[in-house]
């Protein structure tokens, strides 16, 4: 195994960063245990949710079982929903090309390095809802970790002899086989395990040193993001070396097969839907931990007289988590809500009825299954109008946006870039100005159809082609 917190890229780290570096590593081992040495056999289940693009779960296993000859692994981690979004993104483009998908979430083993990726992930979870309930601590802690925190090349050394720890997992995975991660840690595992196929797919348009993977070829989704990794400008206090051309490929958006092939003919229905003055579809996305809900809510609020006046029909996601729901049922009072509360069968029918057909009202979806509650998103997307989220990993979608408030500094530039680029709107913070912003889409269609325009114009354009781009490369296809 190369120690790959030493140095960066060329870029020798001091002394104490590596020290610090290894009393991490050593304080999960003691902590976990030492399963260096382990055997872990893997073998294969079926995700019921992706049966559609015949993606399978690997798990450990009594005996190993045979990976197929055209396979594709996703290496991710949940952390939120983003993670796990993308990852579909990219299991989708491996079947459309041919391949065979393979789902390889890291945090979800009994191991050493799994429970490693939990204790961090249940820390930056509880620092993100921290955040939107101090805004002292999110003005002198949160944004400045997310937006120059994690940039610090430093801050890679770190994760890099941390993610040593994920090698065992890989063990009984042939070196060779194509490998896309969605997160960094599973990049970095797979780096150390020896894996030779690895394609880190970068989700955020700021650059940090946190995305950085020594060892796999980075995939960025932006023109912005290509610099920033290549140059590794602002890095470090002094110039760096940065990323060598080979390994840094700017791909376009990492974007599923179903969400792009029938585009145009969403975009149609949209305008004829609109032009008939039908209710304009507004898709909500809600973060799992609630982030952000009196804003949530108070934009929900905003619109029931929309709703009442059929201008608008509100199409609600909330994962998987049902007590978020509940504390907005409790919010609206009487207000009638259809719901889809694990009734993935159901929600598929709907889906299908409206793409040509009419919706009314407010519909809340909800589902246990984490698949089930990823994937509602994109299923609702085709025949929704307009989506409501955050500039997180949805900002690159094909779909017109607006933006609510960021959580976490890094994601200001997912919105900058969907401003310059066309297809969303700016980054409304409070309550009144996106309640200006939400009255001006819904008075003035005609920003819905020129959003529209830019996403055709950018298809065409190859801007949401990462995800193939991604598969290609780990296969060896491409070298863009």
């Amino acid at each position: 195994m190369i120690d790959r917190t030493k140095t960066i890229f060329g870029n020798p780290m001091p002394d104490g960063v590596v020290k610090s570096a290894e009393k991490s590593k050593a304080k999960f081992v003691k902590k976990y245990g030492d399963d260096s040495a382990a055997d872990y056999k893997l073998g294969f289940k079926p995700i019921d949710a992706l049966s559609f693009i015949g993606a399978e779960n690997i798990v450990f296993s009594d005996e190993n079982e045979t990976f197929d000859d055209k396979a594709v692994i996703v290496g991710n981690i949940r952390m939120g929903f983003g993670h796990y979004r993308i990852s579909i993104a990219m299991a989708s483009c491996a079947r459309a090309l041919g391949y065979k998908p393979y789902w390889l979430d890291l945090a979800s083993f009994d191991a050493t390095g799994s429970k490693m990726i939990r204790e961090q992930n249940d820390l930056y979870s509880l620092a993100s809802r921290i955040s939107q309930k101090s805004r002292l601590f999110n003005k002198l802690v949160w944004e400045p970790m997310n937006s120059e925190g994690f940039k610090k090349i430093t801050y890679n050394a770190k994760d890099q002899k941390n993610s040593e720890l994920l090698a065992p997992i890989f063990r009984n995975i042939p070196k060779d086989i194509p490998y896309i991660a969605t997160h960094v840690w599973p990049a970095q595992g797979a780096v150390h395990a020896g894996m030779t196929h690895v394609v880190n797919a970068i989700p955020d348009n700021w650059p940090m040193g946190l995305h950085l993977s020594e060892g796999a070829i980075h995939a960025v989704q932006t023109p912005f993001a290509y610099l920033g990794y290549k140059t590794l400008a602002g890095f470090a206090k002094t110039p760096l070396k940065g990323i060598p051309g080979d390994v840094l490929k700017e791909v376009g958006c990492f974007i599923d097969h179903e969400l792009l092939v029938n585009l145009e003919e969403d975009n149609r229905l949209r305008k004829e839907r609109l032009t008939a003055g039908k209710p304009m579809r507004i898709l909500m996305t809600v973060g799992g931990a609630g982030a952000g809900f009196d804003d949530f809510a108070a934009m929900v609020e905003h619109l029931l007289p929309y709703v009442k006046e059929k201008k608008v029909a509100l199409f609600i996601n909330f994962g998987d988590h049902e007590d978020v729901y509940n504390k907005l049922k409790a919010r609206l009072g009487e207000t009638e809500i259809k719901t889809f509360f694990n009734e993935y069968d159901k929600l598929l029918s709907f889906a299908a009825d409206i793409r040509e057909g009419d919706a009314e009202g407010i519909y809340a979806i909800c589902n246990e299954d984490i698949f089930r509650a990823v994937y509602s998103t994109n299923l609702l997307m085709p025949v929704s109008d307009l989506l409501v989220t955050k500039p997180s990993e949805l900002a690159y979608y094909p779909i017109p946006k607006v933006f609510m408030k960021h959580i976490g500094g890094h994601e200001v530039y997912g919105t900058i870039h969907g401003r310059e680029y066309g297809d969303s709107t700016d980054e409304y913070p409070d309550k009144k100005s996106m309640a200006e912003a939400l009255d001006r889409l819904i008075a003035d269609k005609e920003i819905l159809f020129h959003m529209m325009d830019r996403i055709e114009a950018l298809k065409a354009a190859g801007y949401y082609d990462g995800g193939y781009k991604c598969v290609k490369l780990a296969v060896g296809e491409e070298r863009v």
